[in-house]
């Protein structure tokens, strides 16, 4: 059987997946997959027999993905297994930062003595807040999370704005058409009451909204993070909310500078804890492995391109390797000198790597054995793994 190696409580939901198709989790041969939520695998070896890394929940910045592409190792992400979680856990804190319920809740509890009603509902006038309804939220990245914010908000009849310049035809359709789209982030940190961000933790967007970011926003406008830790300067956000820069931030993620500050409100990473989330999140990682490690199609990598093809012959072969001219003529010619006909040849590249999944119905012993060394071989090829089709 195959071993999956597995880090963190996975839901029973993917475990019994992976069980159904007769893998083994956690067993004692070498795994070929690791399925994971938030263990830092930085810190890890990882060993030389995993094909693929497979993280239930949308951030990677755990996973040493630079490394492992050059290893030929696909990493996963299950993009929108949680996004509904974190669309409601948004929407909440943009409550709390429009009524101050958490001090609310606190002078209520503390209450004590003689006619309890009637004193809270004396001082409850320190208590009031604004409405969402007319304010303009600003929405900062339109993937699948930030999509589900601004059509929920626009349904509270608040006012959207958001930018995402990634943004494209194929995912444009999920957002309502009354959403305003900003041209730059600058327009939406200047015109918005709320700010929210969304976007993916990388190298080069560390600290994206900082303290020159955090200037061109209303002083009476509230910050939301519940992307990723570091997205977001908390000492920045700190220092604009004592000079009265900013009115409040609530953030998903924990640091000890924010602890017990007036204006800071932290939730400990819950962004996608909820059971629904856990399960959809561990199901569609379970999938993404078994169908990688199966059939050679690559389903949401955040280091290789997508190729999801039908498997109707009875082999193929996956090869991994440079986005440089003429791989696909190498490979093709390789397989023409051989005398190995090719039924279906899918090549597509994303940044500096591609990947060719090769069709093939006649494919004899002795030509199997040799094909995976020869193209490995080949100059910028990484990596080559053959695949059977059972079922053909």
């Amino acid at each position: 059987m195959t071993n999956i190696k597995t880090y963190n409580a996975i839901s029973q939901k993917g475990l019994a997946y992976l069980n159904a198709h007769h893998y083994d989790i956690n067993g004692q041969e070498e795994p070929k997959g690791i399925l994971l939520r938030s263990q830092n695998l930085h810190n890890e070896v990882i060993p030389s027999s995993v094909r693929a890394v497979v993280r239930a929940g949308a951030g990677f910045n755990n996973i040493p993905v630079d490394t492992l592409s050059k290893r030929g190792v696909a990493v996963f992400n299950t993009p929108g297994g949680n996004a509904n979680a974190v669309k409601e856990l948004t929407i909440a804190a943009l409550i709390l930062a429009a009524r101050p319920v958490v001090g609310a809740i606190g002078f209520a509890n503390e209450t004590r003595g003689g006619d309890v009603s009637l004193r809270t509902e004396v001082n409850k006038g320190g208590y009031r807040g604004t409405e969402l309804a007319g304010k303009t939220l600003g929405v900062i990245g339109l993937g699948n999370v930030g999509s589900k914010v601004a059509n929920t908000a626009l349904a509270l009849d608040m006012d959207v704005i958001g930018y995402d310049p990634g943004l494209n035809a194929n995912t444009a359709w999920r957002i309502d058409r009354h959403i305003k789209h900003a041209k730059t982030v600058e327009e939406v940190l200047r015109q918005s009451d709320y700010v929210t961000v969304h976007i993916p933790l990388t190298d080069k967007n560390k600290y994206f909204i900082g303290g020159e970011s955090i200037k061109l926003m209303k002083p009476d406008a509230a910050l939301l993070n519940f992307s990723r830790g570091g997205i977001v300067d908390d000492l920045a956000a700190k220092s604009a909310l004592d000079q009265d820069q900013l009115r409040v931030y609530i953030t998903d993620f924990a640091d000890e500078a924010l602890f017990d500050h007036p204006k800071v409100i932290i939730t400990p990473h819950i962004g996608g804890s909820t059971v629904e989330a856990e399960d959809m999140s561990a199901l569609m990682a379970a999938r993404q492995l078994d169908n990688y490690l199966t059939t050679g199609n690559i389903v949401n990598s955040v280091n290789y391109p997508d190729i999801d093809e039908p498997f109707t012959t009875k082999y193929r072969v996956g090869i991994i390797h440079d986005n440089v001219p003429n791989m696909i003529g190498q490979i093709s010619t390789f397989f023409g000198d051989k005398n190995i006909n090719i039924e279906q040849l899918s090549n597509r590249a994303v940044g500096d790597y591609a990947y060719t999944l090769v069709a093939i119905n006649d494919f004899t012993i002795d030509q199997q054995e040799y094909v995976k060394v020869a193209l490995d071989s080949i100059p910028h090829v990484i990596l080559t793994r053959r695949y059977v089709n059972d079922n053909f």
